[in-house]
């Protein structure tokens, strides 16, 4: 009964940091800016550290079923 809320979680942060990666990666391949008024480095990195850490999440709550 405990794994329903481990899988609804890894999937949350699964899809949550796969679609942030994409979408850094798109706007990074098209040289438009990540976020707005942000040094467009300093975006694309922090998106990716964030996209990367809510994979590992996901991993994460995955492993503990």
């Amino acid at each position: 009964m405990e794994s329903g809320p481990a899988i609804f979680a890894g999937m949350v942060f699964a899809l949550f940091g796969g679609g942030l990666l994409v979408w850094t990666a798109a706007r990074a391949r098209h040289r438009e800016p990540v976020a707005h008024g942000v040094s467009p480095v300093a975006s694309a990195s922090l998106a990716t550290l964030v996209a990367l850490i809510t994979l590992a999440l996901g991993v994460w709550c995955f492993t503990r079923l």
